[in-house]
This record gives C-alpha cells, sequence and structure tokens, in this order.
C-alpha cells in the first residue's frame, strides 16, 4: 500500500473514471427507516442498512451523510482523491427491498433526482438508472425512459430481488429493455437472501467482507449456467470486487461445469453455446476493482479475462482511502493497459 501521506498525481496521462460509485436519495433513506421498524424485517437488510442509518461510529457517519449527496460534498471528495469522474447507482438494496408501488415511485424518483445531478455536473458525473425489477413490465418501462429521456448510460440492479435472480424468466423484460437500448446492467451486491444468510449472519460474514461477493457471484454464474445469456446474446454485465472472485475460479467453473453437463446430473443444466462460462465473462462481462485496490489481482484477472474488461471503480463512499488511487497510480503495468483501467473501457462500457 502506498504511503497514506502521498496524494495522487495531478495529470497522470488518464482520466480516472470511478464505476461504481454510490447514492441514496432521502425519501428512500425514510422508507428504509420505516421499513426497519417493521415486525418481520428481512435479516439482511437489518444487518446491512440498519448499521449504516443507526451507527455513531466515525466510518457509517461519513457514508451515510456522503450517500445522500450529489453536489458540493461529493465534489471535494472526488478532487481530494483525484477522480476525474464517478458512474453513480442508487445503493443497495435499491427498490428491489420494498412493496412494488413504492418501489416504481422511488426508482422514478431516484432517476429524475441523478439525472438533475448530472445535467448540473456533466463532466463530472454519469448516471445508473434504478428500476424496480419485482415489476417487470413497468421496469422496462422505467429503464427506456431513463436512458432515452434522462441519458443514463446503464441499469444498476443490486442483485437478488427479495430473493429471486434475474434468470428468472419473469425477469425478461428487464434484460430486453437493456440489450435493446445497448446499456449494461450492473449487478451490485446485495446482502445474501433468507435462505441463505444465516451461517454469514452468525460469524458477522454476510456484507461486504465475505456475503456479498459470494451472493453476487452467484448471480452472475445463474445468469451463464441457465443459459440467459444465450437468450440475451448482446447483454453487457457489469460486476464488481475483482468479479466477486470469479476470475480466481475460472479453471474450475470450466471443468466442473462442462463435467456437470456430460453427466446430465442436473436436468436444466443443458450445453451452452459458447461452451464455457469463462468465455461468458470475456465476452457478456465487464469487471470493476471496486474495494480491491491490490495490484496482483487487478493484473491477475487483466491476464484471465482480458484488458479490454477491466475497469476501475473506488466504491465511494463506502471505500474510498486516498492511498488506494496512489497505490493504483503506481502499479507496475503499461501504460496503454492502465490508460484502459482508469478511463477507456469505462468510456467503452457506458458509452461516455
Amino acid at each position: 500500500m502506498a504511503n497514506p501521506n502521498s496524494e495522487p498525481k495531478r495529470n497522470p496521462g488518464y482520466l480516472r473514471i470511478a464505476t461504481e460509485e454510490a447514492f441514496a436519495p432521502p425519501e428512500m433513506i425514510r422508507l428504509y427507516r420505516e421499513l426497519l421498524e417493521s415486525p418481520d424485517v428481512d435479516p439482511g437488510f437489518r444487518s446491512l442498512m440498519g448499521f449504516y442509518i443507526g451507527s455513531q461510529a466515525e466510518r457509517p457517519r461519513f457514508v451515510f451523510s456522503r450517500l445522500q449527496d450529489l453536489g458540493e460534498l461529493r465534489l471535494a471528495d472526488m478532487a481530494a482523491r483525484g477522480i476525474d469522474r464517478q458512474v453513480i447507482g442508487i445503493t443497495a438494496p435499491g427498490p428491489s427491498i420494498l412493496p412494488k408501488d413504492k418501489a416504481l415511485a422511488l426508482a422514478a424518483l431516484a432517476n429524475d433526482q441523478l439525472a438533475e445531478a448530472c445535467r448540473k455536473h456533466p463532466d463530472k458525473f454519469t448516471g445508473m438508472a434504478a428500476c424496480a425489477p419485482q415489476a417487470p413490465k413497468e421496469a422496462a418501462k422505467e429503464i427506456e425512459r431513463a436512458v432515452t429521456r434522462l441519458g443514463m448510460k446503464a441499469v444498476i440492479i443490486n442483485s437478488h430481488i427479495q430473493g429471486e435472480y434475474l434468470d428468472n424468466p419473469k425477469f425478461a423484460p428487464v434484460l430486453e429493455a437493456a440489450e435493446a437500448l445497448g446499456v449494461p446492467i450492473y449487478v451490485h451486491p446485495n446482502t445474501p437472501p433468507r435462505n441463505m444468510i444465516g451461517p454469514m449472519l452468525e460469524a458477522g460474514l454476510d456484507g461486504a467482507i465475505f456475503g456479498f461477493g459470494v451472493e453476487t457471484g452467484l448471480h452472475a454464474l445463474r445468469l451463464i449456467t441457465s443459459g440467459t445469456l444465450d437468450r440475451f446474446p448482446k447483454l453487457q454485465i457489469i460486476i464488481g470486487h475483482m468479479g466477486e472472485a470469479l476470475p480466481f475460479w475460472l479453471y474450475r467453473l470450466d471443468y466442473m461445469h462442462q463435467a456437470g453437463v456430460r453427466a446430465a446430473r442436473y436436468e436444466f443444466m443443458k450445453p451452452l453455446k459458447k461452451s464455457t462460462v469463462s468465455r461468458y465473462l470475456r465476452e457478456n462481462f465487464y469487471i470493476t476493482n471496486s474495494g480491491v485496490a491490490w495490484e496482483p489481482a487487478i493484473q491477475f484477472t487483466q491476464s484471465v479475462i482480458g484488458v479490454d474488461r477491466v475497469l476501475y471503480a473506488m466504491d465511494y463512499p463506502y471505500q474510498c482511502p486516498v492511498e488506494e488511487v496512489v497505490a493504483l497510480d503506481a502499479m507496475d503495468m503499461p501504460a496503454e493497459d492502465k490508460k484502459k483501467f482508469f478511463q477507456t473501457n469505462a468510456e467503452k462500457a457506458f458509452k461516455l
């Protein structure tokens, strides 16, 4: 890790485009407070948002204040860290945790607020569209509005939708809309659903430390092994946190998936058009390093997924120490590849 007293390079030869940055409309926080008071709160939601809304510790206080700001505080933090542009999406769990009517209203409100901030700061902010996938047809309409009328460059879905995943055919309208509009879907982590979270909660491993990656890696794999990406072959998916560890499993994923298909172990697991899990990760996925400011992991992922498929992200405001930016500036990497990592891959993925 770099010297914590050092500062990011000025004019390093590339723009730093941070591609997994979060915000929370104040109206959503009010809805979350109400939800936390209900008698049967989702345990993952209680663990995640109960902590950030209720804790008085320094880090959650910082996170909570910055999530609700799309103005001067955020811009000042970006300047201090050398970030030229943020690609911003609604924080987890977003509208997916709410009843349909409230979720639809919140997604539209969030998109309007984020679009206004992007209009005020067009050279600093890029928006990802929120939606309520639990109402798939209405979500598709909101995605179209957000992209065609508000200028959003991607869709963000905070992983599972009350325990369901995007490979379920019921969510096809959401995937159809993103593919037709040519925008990627950022599958951002959520805490694991009720039927998965128990052992993680018992050990304090349900959040970003471990549970996020397990749950979101599972979601990404389901999109591949279910054949969903064969039905939507042009769809691009973005996952963060160094691919939720999937690049490090590539060899075994390919081997065991093919072995299972040959043996007809699961009636529902059929051969894939691209044959291997790894081909989908290389051709239908972008991977960001959000929360993993670690050169060995970044370079390994570039080597197995492709240097054109790995993007920079900071994970603001959850994890944003300036020394991480300094460390990544100092990576031993060809200048062309470093510019792809920080800038041009994001410009391609989000059509900036």
